[in-house]
Order: structure tokens, then sequence, then C-alpha cells
């Protein structure tokens, strides 16, 4: 049985859908429509959908709720039963996954099977560290690189070309990487 304090977290269900061949446009009308329907909602707090490359036909689609309660009361609702229906022949479940707290930033690439009690969530100064290791030297590295081709723009311009630079590079590469070789640590569990 879950610990209570569980049940009082808020909860993020991902799940990943791929579309059918020829379906984009209304598979994105139907998650627009799903974002509406849950917005009404009580506990409802945020929701979106993201697709790896533009011609992707895997979505993964993302909605959070203030507890497990009120995510129970959305998803056994007749507006939630109604929508999913609604995509018949344009959409198929391929994974979902249920997290409690930010431990998904922290779960290597593939983790479906997820015991969220079980879920060791890293303290916020390991988070810290994880995150750091990797961008302060890329940082310093971009800023090296790019200075010569940057020095006589606004500083709000150099910023985001290295922002736009360097958040794919974190998200896709470095993160992931560090969060692997640092996973033991991460995951060790407080005594």
């Amino acid at each position: 049985m879950p610990h209570s304090d569980s049940l009082t977290q808020p909860v993020t269900v991902s799940i990943a859908r791929t579309v059918l061949p020829g379906r984009t446009r209304q598979a994105s009308a139907w998650a627009h429509a799903g974002q509406e329907l849950a917005r009404e909602w009580p506990g409802y707090l945020g929701s979106g959908w993201v697709r790896s490359a533009a011609d992707s036909d895997e979505w993964h689609m993302l909605y959070r709720f203030a507890d497990a309660d009120l995510l129970n009361d959305w998803e056994e609702s007749e507006e939630r039963r109604w929508w999913i229906d609604s995509a018949a022949g344009l959409v198929e479940v391929t994974r979902v996954e249920r997290r409690t707290g930010i431990e998904g930033w922290f779960a290597p690439p593939g983790d479906v099977h997820l015991a969220v009690p079980e879920t060791v969530v890293p303290p916020r100064w390991k988070q810290m560290v994880s995150i750091f290791l990797p961008f302060f030297p890329l940082s310093l590295l971009a800023n090296f690189l790019l200075h010569p081709l940057t020095q006589g723009w606004p500083l709000v311009l150099q910023v985001l070309l290295a922002t736009c630079i360097l958040t794919p590079l974190m998200t896709y590469i470095f993160l992931p990487a560090t969060t692997r070789l640092l996973g033991p640590w991460l995951r060790k569990r407080r005594s």
C-alpha cells in the first residue's frame, strides 16, 4: 500500500502515443481538445505534448494533477472516456508512466516500468551538482567559441544564441550522460 504522502504529491502521467500515418493534423486537434477538457477539471496542473522530430509519429503527452485521487477522478470521468474513444483510428498508446516529484529528469531512458513509491528522488543539491558538472564546462566552451563571432552583438542576443545552442546539447546529450554516469550516486538511498 502506498505511503499516505505519495497520495498528496502531484502526479505526472506520461503517455507515448503513435499517431497513425496521415493523421497528424487530426491528432493535434484531438490533443488540444483533451487539454481543454482537462483544464476545467479539479486538481489539473497542466499538460502538453512533444514530438521527437517534426516528422515523428511518436508523440509524448504529459498531464499533471495535484494528487493521485484528483488524477483518478479525471481518468475515470465520462468526459475523458469520450475524449479517448474519439481517438479511435487516430492514435495508439505505446507506453504509460506515472511519476511523482521530478525523478523523471533522473531516470535512465527506456526505464518504462516504474514503481513510484520505491523511486528514490535525489536531494536538490545532488540534482544541482549533476546539472552544474556538464553545464559549467559547456558554457565556458560555448562562450570561448562564440565570443569572436558575437562580441559586437547586444548581450541579449549573445545569451539567446548561446542558450539556443546549449539547451538541446544539455537536454539530449550532456544531462542524460551525466545522470547515467552519476546514477548510482543520485539514486543512493538516504540513510
